[in-house]
């Protein structure tokens, strides 16, 4: 009797820390249910074809360009500290939270005399990302010693370090800190990345490239939502106007020939203010709907 094949597997790095909440979401407006136990680092999902590992966001480059996994998420920025060659598969910039473009900053105290990145000449730099900011200085040509911080990064200057280089979304904690930004180091948003020779695996690549497609379409129905409603003929033209030119909505006959139903989808924000302004157009039966993913 022949044994049964063993089920493919795709090892998937999800990212342990700040990403991690926000990634479940993600995955589970995909499509994938994942359940993380606290004292594992093995999160359950409900795909057989995927196993799934939690990883530091920092270190997951390395693991993806070595093997240990197939893919995974993390920021371009760790990408680009450890010099990893992977292959990108998608961009996941969302508006959520640590989901959103990150910024990389060197910054000095409030104050103080450094006024550019040329001020900090044979100084002491602290920072999380001493590859990206010695390579930063190097296309400056300053020459500056580059220390690792092991935390509170911010608080350091002006007494451990001269100036530092650290991470922020919206720019509160340096301000909190009393700091001042002299320039932007690296911008960074979260990225699903390859092995590269896991991506040349026919199943593997196939199966990566399906999970990229469902992530970006999840990414892509954020802050959406769909309308839909019915209009007289006569009045087509000017809900049209109403709604965005980009909507391309789509428009369909009712069993009355002197109706039509549109359907579309605009951005949430507009709603409050397009709604009342399509009503008064001549819409009626407007309906809006929740979105979860968009395929484009």
């Amino acid at each position: 009797m022949r044994a049964k094949a063993a089920t493919p597997r795709l090892r998937l790095g999800l990212p342990k820390g700040s990403l991690q909440e926000t990634t479940i979401r993600l995955f589970g407006l995909a499509g994938w249910r994942v359940r993380v136990s606290e004292r594992s680092y093995y999160p359950q999902i409900d795909d057989a074809e995927i196993e799934c590992i939690l990883i530091r966001a920092q270190e997951m480059a390395r693991y993806v360009e070595h093997g240990a996994m197939d893919c995974g998420i993390t920021g371009i920025d760790w990408v680009l500290e450890s010099r990893a060659k992977v292959k990108e598969l998608a961009d996941l910039a969302a508006p959520w939270p640590n989901y959103r473009t990150v910024r990389w900053l060197l910054a000095v105290k409030e104050g103080s005399a450094f006024r550019s990145v040329k001020d900090l000449q044979g100084k002491r730099i602290a920072t999380e990302v001493v590859g990206l900011t010695g390579r930063y200085l190097k296309r400056h040509g300053v020459k500056a010693e580059v220390e690792f911080s092991y935390g509170a990064t911010e608080v350091k200057p002006p007494l451990l370090a001269d100036a530092i280089v650290d991470v922020s979304e919206t720019g509160s904690s340096i301000r909190a800190n009393n700091l001042r930004v002299l320039d932007v180091v690296q911008e960074s948003t979260p990225r699903l990345i390859a092995n590269r020779d896991a991506f040349a695996d026919e199943w593997k690549r196939r199966k990566m490239e399906r999970l990229a497609l469902l992530l970006r379409a999840a990414i892509a129905a954020a802050n959406r939502v769909g309308l839909m409603l019915n209009v007289r003929r006569d009045h087509l033209e000017s809900v049209l106007s109403i709604l965005p030119a980009l909507a391309t909505p789509t428009i369909s006959a009712l069993a009355d020939e002197r109706w039509v139903a549109v359907n579309t989808v605009i951005e949430e924000s507009q709603v409050r203010e397009m709604v009342p302004a399509l009503r008064e157009a001549g819409a009626r039966g407007i309906v809006e709907y929740p979105l979860n993913k968009i395929v484009e």
